[in-house]
């Protein structure tokens, strides 16, 4: 049976998607991109803010299904130019400690509101 997740602490759906789905002990969450949950403001100009802020769209909807970054077991991350990579990088490592998860980055030709990256990832309690 799956359980539908919704966070106040990550941005609005722009389209016809949950957050995240918990089917089992595994969590689905959807593509967050860098927009403030709180303020509607999308963070953009900066891909090391950005990067922060779908981090903490990502944490959010986490911890709304009880988990945390140390639950990820995979992560996907879409660039809208791969010279963002290294920057990307950096943010995106400071939020998991050991027992990295498996992961891809890939660079697409354009991105939902016109952001640089969006990050999905999959949990397991």
């Amino acid at each position: 049976m799956k359980k539908i997740i919704t966070s106040e602490n990550a941005p609005a759906p722009i389209g016809p998607y949950s957050h995240a789905v918990k089917v089992g002990n595994m969590l689905f969450v959807s593509g967050q991109v860098g927009k403030n949950p709180k303020t509607g403001e999308l963070i953009l100009g900066n891909v090391k803010s950005e990067t922060k802020q779908v981090m903490e769209n990502v944490k959010g909807i986490l911890t709304d299904a009880g988990m945390s970054f140390a639950n990820v077991v995979k992560t996907t991350i879409f660039l809208a130019d791969m010279n963002d990579f290294a920057a990307v990088n950096e943010v995106y490592g400071s939020y998991f400690t050991s027992d990295f998860p498996a992961r891809e980055t890939v660079q697409v030709s354009k991105l939902p509101l016109g952001v640089n990256v969006e990050i999905s990832v999959i949990a397991v309690d």
